[in-house]
């Protein structure tokens, strides 16, 4: 969805981007690469078919895949 805008599971253009937000703790899926709360702190952006409920997980930065890559890979 994130690339096409279209869903993959029922094929509707039906869909939206759901941001993180910044300034709010415990804001949608977080992955942390470090151990103080919001230090290393990287957004997992959705993306939500509102016809049929199908959600996909996106972190959209390479910097961040890097990140997540040296912490965890």
């Amino acid at each position: 969805m994130k690339n096409t805008g279209k869903c993959p599971k029922c094929g509707s253009l039906n869909t939206v981007r759901i941001p993180d937000h910044p300034n709010r703790y415990a804001s949608g899926n977080n992955i942390y690469t470090g151990t103080l709360t919001l230090i290393g702190k990287i957004p997992v952006i959705r993306h939500v078919c509102c016809d049929c409920g199908y959600v996909e997980n996106w972190v959209e930065r390479e910097s961040e895949l890097r990140k997540i890559r040296s912490s965890f890979g």
